[in-house]
């Protein structure tokens, strides 16, 4: 098989000002992204925040509005929260409207309950709810009709038209445990943890490839990759300063953080990501940690910088 390697990006912190700032941002970022060589932009999915988060299913209509060339995906889609016919209805229409550039992947969502609570869908269920919702998002891309009876929805002849560009849809699975990796061993297409080590990485393609061959599937090997929270900037020491601010709390140890991230020149992000790149990865979503007002610049200095090597490799 021929590895493509690609690098997209999600947005870093919003910007907190007036509604017609971050308009105009959105548009600005949008633009950089279709102009350069970045391959894709992904949305974060958070029912509740107190920094702004875009919502990623209408944020996306609106990048396949605005753009010819980008691919854009929901990193991760929060599957719980959602019917999944509706998921799989919005998804389909997103890839027929875009000729094809949707990136459908799906977790369980964040450890906080009280935004299952919120959605009004119990904490203890979203793994089994992901599960079924998985099944029932691909029938509905694929087949004519959907008859179904499963833990938590029932389906009687439904049909979603007009049905994805892509056939068959690929369906990436997000998560760093290993129930996350069985999930995408025996029903994804791929897997896309975060906040995650080279070496963890590493184990971690290992796991899902034994759990899809247990399952009698197979996993492309092209199809793993991993979000990285970069900073560039010429001196390490400044790019950390730049980053400390941004850089969520308590997701993982201090070692690990050191290990999964990227504060400094191109060459170290380079690095960074050959690390993933021996451990099976090619496809990479990186996030800046920076002020809003400095996104931009990351994103120009990334395309110019970083992309161009790795997508020619």
């Amino acid at each position: 098989m021929q590895i493509k390697y690609r690098i997209g990006i999600m947005p870093g912190p919003w910007p907190g000002g007036p509604p017609g700032e971050g308009l105009d941002f959105f548009w600005r970022l949008i633009d950089v992204c279709e102009r350069t060589e970045i391959d894709s932009i992904w949305f974060s999915d958070r029912l509740s925040s107190p920094l702004p988060v875009l919502e990623p299913m209408t944020t996306m209509a609106a990048v396949a509005a605005r753009t010819r060339r980008l691919k854009f995906g929901p990193s991760v889609l929060i599957a719980p929260f959602r019917s999944p016919v509706l998921a799989a209805r919005q998804l389909a229409m997103l890839d027929y409207l875009s000729g094809g550039r949707v990136l459908p992947a799906v977790g369980i969502g964040v450890e906080q309950e009280r935004e299952f609570l919120a959605a009004g869908v119990p904490f203890r269920e979203r793994g089994r709810r992901t599960d079924e919702a998985i099944q029932v998002m691909r029938r509905c891309w694929e087949e004519p009709e959907v008859t179904f009876a499963g833990e938590f929805w029932r389906l009687e002849r439904i049909t979603v038209l007009p049905r994805p560009i892509q056939q068959p849809m690929p369906l990436w699975v997000g998560g760093n445990s290993e129930a996350a990796m069985r999930r995408a061993g025996r029903m994804g297409d791929g897997w896309i943890p975060s906040f995650i080590t080279p070496d963890q990485f590493r184990v971690g393609v290992d796991k899902t490839l034994t759990f899809a061959a247990e399952a009698g599937r197979e996993v492309p090997g092209d199809h793993f990759g991993t979000l990285v929270n970069f900073c560039l900037d010429s001196d390490p020491a400044v790019a950390r300063s730049i980053a400390l601010p941004f850089i969520p709390r308590g997701r993982v140890d201090a070692p690990t953080l050191d290990a999964c991230t990227a504060f400094g020149p191109a060459a170290l992000v380079s690095e960074r990501l050959e690390q993933y790149v021996q451990g099976g990865g090619s496809k990479f979503v990186l996030r800046p940690m920076c002020p809003p007002e400095r996104m931009l610049e990351q994103f120009e200095r990334l395309a110019a910088d970083v992309i161009p090597a790795f997508h020619g490799r």
